[in-house]
């Protein structure tokens, strides 16, 4: 008993703990944040297309990084969803024994690596094969950074993906076969509508991730706040104006302010994404 009411209060504990850490962290972004949207106006903040905050006077628009974080991440997705949902698949269904055991934990590797090892080979071999491919002036840009995003993103869906396949009832297969159905009949009608939710999760899941990645695109992605009119011109997305920025600035300026204004729409997106998944995880059950 001892033990158990030992264990049961530290990890009481450890719960609250990691409660207060987090809205301790929300509280500091919020605190530091919301004066630029007096300062620079919230619809002007939001929606003006330059981001000069080192000119007099200073520009605080923050849609040219709005977009580019849409655009790397929706071209991440591109890349990722039929990877990850894929091999989930031929993990699930399709392979033998011998080759999941092999091939499962490559996938998950991808995962452990560190981000900054993406952009590194972004930067010294697939940035400059897309500059020469596509003949263009640099190969620095959101093509690259969602290439390199997408591949980051693969072992989130691709396990979590996985996961929700396996969790569909054999019996359910078994009555399709008995019915008729072929293997590649039974996993489009039977297993991937059973398995949606999981699967809508991992989605939602993996542009988290991606949305809210650093390093890679900061290496790779360009660093132009520019709105592009191609997948191949530079951007600069949230993230990356955040890192890159933050050390140049003076504690309390407006453009210190301005970079916790963007953490803010940042924290807002991804807060949004995982009201979705709750959202859609609950209507699949239902019904």
């Amino acid at each position: 008993m001892i033990k158990e009411n030992l264990f049961k209060y530290l990890s009481l504990f450890a719960a609250l703990c990691s409660i207060i850490f987090l809205f301790g962290i929300i509280f500091s972004i919020f605190r530091e944040g919301l004066p630029i949207f007096k300062t620079a106006g919230l619809f002007k903040f939001l929606f003006g297309t330059a981001w000069y905050p080192t000119s007099e006077p200073a520009e605080f628009g923050i849609l040219p990084l709005i977009v580019g974080s849409i655009v790397v991440t929706i071209g991440a997705l591109i890349v990722s969803i039929p990877l990850g949902v894929g091999s989930a698949i031929y993990l699930s269904e399709m392979a033998r024994p011998w080759t999941r055991e092999i091939l499962k934990p490559f996938i998950e590797l991808l995962a452990g690596i560190p981000s900054v090892i993406f952009g590194l080979f972004g930067m010294a071999f697939l940035s400059p094969f897309i500059m020469r491919l596509f003949h263009l002036n640099t190969g620095l840009n959101a093509f690259t950074a969602s290439i390199i995003l997408g591949l980051m993103v693969v072992p989130i869906i691709s396990s979590l993906s996985e996961d929700a396949i396996s969790a569909v009832p054999k019996s359910l297969r078994e009555a399709a076969y008995a019915l008729g159905a072929n293997k590649w009949e039974t996993i489009r009608r039977i297993i991937l509508p059973a398995a949606k939710s999981g699967i809508i999760s991992s989605i939602i899941l993996g542009f988290g991730r991606a949305i809210g990645e650093t390093m890679v695109v900061l290496m790779v992605a360009g660093g132009s706040a520019i709105i592009p009119k191609s997948i191949f011109q530079p951007v600069r997305p949230m993230t990356s104006a955040i890192a890159a920025e933050m050390g140049e600035t003076v504690v309390g300026d407006d453009h210190y302010r301005a970079l916790f204004g963007i953490a803010i729409v940042l924290f807002i997106i991804i807060f949004a994404s995982n009201l979705i998944t709750e959202s859609v995880k609950r209507k699949i059950k239902r019904k």
